[in-house]
């Protein structure tokens, strides 16, 4: 008598289920690092434009960079940390810059949309709890409406 050899319907059915339970166990799991990843970008990139906002008003404060009288010393938008600004306190010295690139929101839906353009600006005369666009940027926001897994919504970090 000779027997087949392979996997009988049962021991089929058995993996397969084996399988099933181990990918609804991994999938949540992935989901979240991934999240987790896209947060602490989004940590990074909101704190490199805030320490360049910070520079440039420091630079302002200190005389490097031409004011009007009704200025507030924050930079007009996010193109002039990226663009230069001529340092007004020495004639021949290279343009200041304050960042490489303006980094994008990560929880930014649309791909196609300029980084610049991801982020939400606050203005100096706008209150902290209904942030406006302005004259000058003095914080960024994240546009997401979602909340982080720690309960804050991102808008707010």
């Amino acid at each position: 008598m000779k027997y087949q050899s392979g996997f009988s319907f049962i021991e089929l059915i058995a993996s397969v289920v084996i399988i099933g339970v181990l990918a609804t166990v991994a999938v949540p799991f992935v989901e979240t690092t991934v999240r987790r990843e896209k947060e602490r970008e989004l940590r990074v990139a909101v704190r490199d434009i805030r320490q360049a906002i910070d520079a440039y008003k420091v630079a302002a404060s200190s005389g490097k960079i031409a004011l009007r009288e009704d200025q507030s010393g924050y930079p007009p938008s996010l193109i002039e940390l990226v663009s230069g600004i001529s340092d007004v306190s020495r004639p021949n010295a290279p343009k200041l810059y304050f960042l490489r690139k303006i980094p994008r929101d990560p929880f930014h839906s649309d791909a196609s949309v300029p980084a610049m353009k991801t982020w939400g600006l606050r203005s100096f005369q706008s209150s902290p709890d209904q942030p406006r666009e302005g004259d000058d940027v003095f914080d960024v926001y994240s546009l997401s409406s979602k909340t982080g897994l720690n309960g804050v919504p991102y808008a707010q970090w």
